[in-house]
């Protein structure tokens, strides 16, 4: 792969080179270096909340592809196991059930909701078996309140992740949040999936691409704030829009602020407004082609529809027109790299920055 730098310094350096978005050898690339060892979302804790429960999913289908369940055990353990039997690679779970244990349909081996083989017909006079290689492989598994991370090899733990998002948002009704179907979809964007980060990474294009939103947000007062693996954008409400009601202990108490946008790397995004939490997942198919799944929960019906948060299909639509033509711009000759605005486009920098350094294994 061609090299690349991305100056630490916001005020000297470039952006991102456009053959990094074009490039199929740096799409694979990140597919192992930056994608395989993240932290992704997975079915939230609502999914498997009693004794029994397993559910098969796919972690990052369309990139990674990778077959998974979850499994909580008798004694209320949760489990995130690889959904692969260990005999001749058949997928063990293939719905939601609740049941005692496991069983590959294809030739009956059997194994414990913790995925420790138990049995299997006619195996009787193979030599040193079982072994630990005839359990399900477990997966590295997270929980940040209700929600659930998997990882097939975690570069760093959850915690250090999620730290800051739950420093600011803990104090929140989390608990109370509950998953909204007919409020949740999923959108594909002709584009790469770093362009779409990009995009999300700043307000700088507020006033030019959402009329609507710049209503009711106060470009002026827009603030950034970079950690280590995160970044968070607040939204200032303009008028009388609904705000949170923040807890003394809040840094931003006594603040009018309508929306919460916290980034996680490399493609997660929790966006807080007053009736709950819409979460969108970032989910490359191709150099070219994202899938974005937009995830909604609710902890207030009553504030639906109103202030930052009461247009996100709009917003939605309008982000996908101007990162689909970006896309086309980055195919040009005559374009190589542009350079940073240091007041907007600090996050933009920022996932730049762990971009090149994952890509390069710095």
């Amino acid at each position: 792969m061609r090299r690349f730098v991305i100056d630490e310094d916001i005020r000297r350096a470039s952006t991102l080179p456009s053959w990094v978005y074009t490039d199929v050898e740096v799409f694979e690339m990140a597919k192992e270096k930056i994608f395989a060892c993240s932290w992704q979302l997975v079915p939230d804790a609502d999914s498997v909340k009693s004794r029994g429960h397993v559910i098969p999913f796919t972690l990052l289908e369309g990139l990674l592809d990778e077959p998974l369940l979850l499994a909580r055990d008798e004694h209320d353990q949760l489990h995130c196991l690889s959904n692969v039997c260990t005999h001749r690679g058949n997928l063990v779970a293939e719905c939601a059930e609740k049941a005692n244990g496991l069983r590959c349909r294809y030739h009956g081996r059997r194994f414990s909701l913790d995925g420790t083989f138990q049995s299997m017909p006619e195996f009787e006079q193979t030599k040193r078996f079982p072994s630990k290689r005839d359990d399900l492989p477990k997966v590295a598994l997270g929980e940040w309140g209700k929600f659930l991370f998997a990882s097939l090899s975690p570069d760093l733990p959850l915690e250090k992740l999620t730290r800051e998002m739950q420093a600011r948002v803990g104090w929140m009704p989390l608990e109370k949040c509950a998953f909204d179907a007919s409020r949740s979809r999923d959108y594909e964007v002709r584009a790469n999936w770093a362009l779409y980060c990009d995009n999300y990474l700043e307000g700088f294009h507020i006033p030019f691409v959402h009329a609507d939103l710049n209503t009711v947000l106060d470009y002026s007062s827009y603030r950034t704030e970079i950690f280590p693996f995160s970044s968070l954008q607040s939204g200032v409400a303009r008028g009388d829009e609904d705000c949170f009601d923040f807890p003394k202990s809040s840094p931003d108490h006594g603040k009018r602020i309508a929306g919460y946008y916290f980034w996680l790397f490399p493609n997660t995004m929790f966006n807080f407004y007053p009736w709950g939490v819409s979460v969108n997942i970032v989910k490359p198919l191709a150099v070219d082609r994202t899938k974005i799944s937009y995830l909604t929960y609710v902890w207030d019906k009553s504030k639906l529809g109103k202030g930052a948060g009461g247009s996100l299909d709009k917003v939605e639509l309008e982000d996908e027109a101007v990162v689909e033509s970006v896309q086309r711009g980055m195919r040009s000759r005559l374009y190589g790299r542009g350079r940073y605005s240091p007041t907007q486009e600090r996050a933009v920098h920022h996932f730049h920055r762990l971009l090149a350094k994952s890509l390069s294994g710095r």
